[in-house]
């Protein structure tokens, strides 16, 4: 990675306050979610309040610009929600984040992460694959949802 377009970013831990800021970090950077479905804004506090579930958020400059939802199983810990607005990509943003969740899920003692990327995105792909995560295409994956929202 070419040192110069990396910028200084800080990383902390999302509260309530933070709910409106997630939610248009998703919206702008073009994330898949369900915004009124498992993505409203009531489940997210909920989902803050658990002990299993970390949402991180990276600022530069005071800014807050992207944003990755942690959780975990006591067995798999899972990155999700990985967003970063459009014009602070390609920075080492994304990179840190990862980074900074693995070492949350490593306090946690887990020893294995996993991610789920709609294809096609081969920017995230790209991404977790530089990261260390191996792509498995021999996986096939089922839901049962009790709503198309969710």
């Amino acid at each position: 990675m070419n040192k110069s377009k990396e910028t200084k970013i800080t990383i902390r831990n999302a509260s309530q306050k933070d709910l409106d800021t997630i939610l248009r970090i998703w919206q702008d950077a073009e994330l898949i979610h369900k915004p009124k479905g498992r993505d409203t804004k009531y489940n997210l506090h909920s989902q803050l309040q658990l002990p299993q579930i970390r949402v991180f958020m990276a600022s530069s400059e005071g800014k807050d610009v992207a944003t990755i939802m942690v959780t975990h199983d006591g067995r798999k810990g899972w990155l999700n929600r990985l967003a970063v607005l459009k014009i602070y990509r390609n920075k080492g943003i994304a990179q840190k984040l990862i980074a900074h969740s693995e070492k949350w899920l490593a306090s946690q003692g887990l020893e294995i992460y996993a991610t789920l990327i709609d294809d096609p995105n081969d920017p995230s792909m790209n991404l977790f694959e530089k990261a260390g995560y191996t792509k498995h295409n021999d996986i096939v994956y089922f839901t049962k949802k009790l709503h198309p929202k969710v």
